[in-house]
């Protein structure tokens, strides 16, 4: 049993006396001991030691005390078991020598065995679990199929994604056959990681926002409500895109369990549109973690206020920042931790 379920309480709907608390990239680039390791290895050698990713996941939660841990992995790590080449470049993010721009280069693409290619972060999993002993729970997570498809096609990150959207549309039947080979391998990736012992979900739409709404239900939602399909019965699942306020309704509908929102929305709008009868996560915007400690303490609060302490995760509106200073991290999670209605 875990000992601290505010978390998974709060993905069913429960009651609570409190809303729990964690944010999106807090294993990772704000924290100095994290900073320590990336000078001794570099990026996929991190996500692929499982010694390493467990370590780094665990590293917040020593400092802070969040109600939930998220494994350190990377969404890449999907293209790279489907035979797609990544690297991940010093100060430019990123990049796919190969990207795959027509039906040939399809044909390369595969659906990979899991455990043959993903196996380290099953055995993070393990390490990860025996650290937490059972305080908090741990999440998995994974790029929504679109959001892969836009750094496999673009080949690297993009503000605007216009090679990727133009493969859309302009080769509509071998965007779809790519984008039903990456769901089938992230369902898989998925089901191994709830196996392996995480206790809930997350599906990251980082770039669903790009799509107009008609566009997004066509390439990304529609695959995403597979994932959520294959998910929901084995553990809660949390849908998260940014840029996707004009989604909420489908999203809520989902069977999910809950919904993240980014700081474009408002905590009533968001529940306006979910209907009110879905968990919500969110949205404090990352940059405001530059306000001063009693300003976010201020801010937080209000924020709960507004979307109501139950059916309620606090979380921020996107990753965590890499410049923002250590108490500020800090009095975030203080500000709900002293919640009080």
């Amino acid at each position: 049993m875990i000992k601290n379920d505010l978390f998974l309480r709060a993905l069913k709907g429960e009651t609570v006396q409190r809303p729990p608390v964690w944010m999106m990239r807090q294993a990772g680039r704000y924290l100095p001991e994290f900073m320590e390791l990336r000078k001794k290895y570099d990026f996929f050698t991190r996500c692929q030691t499982p010694e390493l990713a467990s370590e780094i996941t665990v590293q917040p939660i020593r400092r802070y005390g969040m109600d939930a841990a998220i494994l350190f992995s990377d969404i890449l790590v999907i293209p790279q078991a489907m035979d797609i080449e990544v690297e991940m470049k010093p100060n430019f993010g990123p990049y796919l020598p190969n990207p795959i721009r027509s039906k040939a280069d399809l044909d390369r693409v595969i659906v990979p065995d899991i455990q043959d290619t993903l196996g380290y972060v099953m055995d993070a999993i393990t390490m990860t679990k025996e650290k937490l002993n059972d305080e908090i729970p741990l999440i998995g997570f994974a790029g929504s199929p679109w959001t892969i498809l836009c750094y496999c096609v673009e080949g690297q990150g993009s503000k605007s994604f216009d090679k990727a959207r133009g493969f859309c549309f302009t080769q509509p039947e071998a965007a779809h056959a790519l984008l039903q080979k990456i769901t089938d391998t992230t369902i898989a990736y998925l089901k191994a990681k709830v196996e392996a012992g995480v206790n809930a979900v997350q599906v990251f739409d980082s770039w669903g926002g790009m799509l107009s709404p008609t566009d997004y239900q066509e390439f990304s939602w529609k695959y995403i409500q597979q994932i959520v399909d294959a998910l929901k019965d084995l553990a809660p699942v949390i849908v998260f895109g940014k840029g996707c306020w004009f989604a909420l309704k489908e999203m809520a509908e989902s069977g999910a369990s809950a919904v993240g929102v980014d700081w474009t929305c408002s905590p009533k709008n968001a529940r306006y549109l979910t209907g009110g009868k879905v968990t919500l996560q969110g949205n404090f915007d990352p940059a405001r973690l530059l306000s001063p400690p009693e300003v976010i303490k201020k801010m937080v609060h209000q924020m709960i206020r507004e979307f109501g302490k139950d059916k309620y995760v606090v979380n921020l509106g996107h990753g965590i920042l890499p410049q923002i200073p250590l108490e500020n991290a800090k009095a975030f999670i203080d500000a709900v931790k002293e919640y009080k209605e």
